[in-house]
């Protein structure tokens, strides 16, 4: 039988006073975005601590490992967002090497930014991991990629952020209790990410409301609950980081009409500027007030309230009428 209303309303609203909200971290997800060129990688990252990101966060792949030798061969879907002749080609064009990683890393040191990267197969995470990064994601695509996230688990000691996109409620909880099986600390450094998978995604596909199960079933059994959104504009983040998504990611470009296939759904740095600053207002906003009537809201009371402001014409009335 369901619990009386009033019951649960008490319940949701212990809940909402037990939830403690965080500053929130964003990550510009660089990705490809630097059309395969170190130096506009770099470029990127600037404009992303300007724009006020936590992480600058690019990705590595082993084309060649990953692809089938059908997939690896055939044309691009999109042949005009096209770096190569075939699918392979363009992906191999697009793939910076691990000492570049390195190189972006050393400008992130520089300007007091984050470096991270996404890995999408198993020799891409061992080399990641050479680094030694604050965080390393897991894309939706390589989230049940198990030896992959066994480098990941056993032999890295940092966070490691995986999204949810097109994957099964079976298959969230394989996840977690994969990391779950790890040896010690392993399960709290795992993030776990709302995410749909398209480009860019249809505000009624974002699904924003998959935070709260996520968090009803693994806000204690995992560091944190993060965001990736792939949606048009910034109000969508605002209201995830509202309903508990401590880290927002967004993909980042410099010219959504750059070439390629990530740009469509990326922010540029006026729009990753203004979501920061909207996130950091949110998050100051995010308490209950300390007392019924604020210091502010005082002179405000005493000028406008109906029985304050006129409070001895009402006492004097009401004694008349004794």
């Amino acid at each position: 039988m369901a619990a009386p209303a009033a019951k649960k309303a008490r319940t949701d609203l212990a809940a909402l006073h037990d939830f403690q909200y965080k500053e929130p971290k964003v990550i510009a997800e660089i990705g490809c975005n630097h059309k395969g060129e170190l130096e506009i990688a770099k470029e990127l990252l600037t404009l992303a601590k300007e724009a006020g990101a936590t992480v600058g966060k690019f990705q590595k792949r082993t084309p060649k490992e990953l692809l089938t030798p059908e997939q690896y061969n055939a044309p691009h879907p999109n042949p005009h967002n096209s770096y190569g002749a075939t699918y392979g080609e363009h992906r191999e064009f697009l793939e910076l090497s691990l000492e570049d990683h390195r190189i972006l890393q050393q400008h992130c040191k520089s300007i007091g930014l984050e470096y991270s990267c996404s890995v999408w197969d198993t020799t891409a995470a061992k080399e990641i991991t050479e680094l030694n990064p604050i965080l390393i994601k897991v894309g939706s695509p390589s989230n049940t990629h198990w030896e992959l996230q066994k480098v990941l688990r056993d032999e890295y000691k940092g966070e490691v952020h995986i999204s949810t996109g097109m994957t099964t409620k079976e298959e969230m909880e394989q996840i977690v209790k994969f990391w779950e099986e790890g040896n010690g600390d392993a399960k709290n450094r795992l993030v776990l990410y709302n995410c749909t998978s398209g480009y860019p995604v249809p505000f009624e596909d974002v699904c924003l409301l998959d935070i709260r199960l996520l968090q009803a079933k693994y806000q204690h059994r995992v560091k944190a609950i993060g965001f990736s959104g792939h949606h048009l504009g910034i109000a969508i983040d605002i209201a995830a980081y509202a309903l508990g998504a401590e880290w927002i990611e967004r993909h980042f470009t410099k010219d959504r009409t750059w070439k390629g296939t990530d740009h469509a759904a990326s922010l540029e740095p006026a729009g990753l500027g203004k979501l920061c600053r909207d996130l950091k207002a949110t998050f100051t906003s995010m308490t209950y007030k300390p007392q019924d009537i604020l210091n502010l809201e005082k002179e405000q009371r005493a000028k406008l309230k109906w029985g304050q402001y006129n409070k001895d014409i009402l006492d004097k009335a009401s004694a008349a009428r004794k």
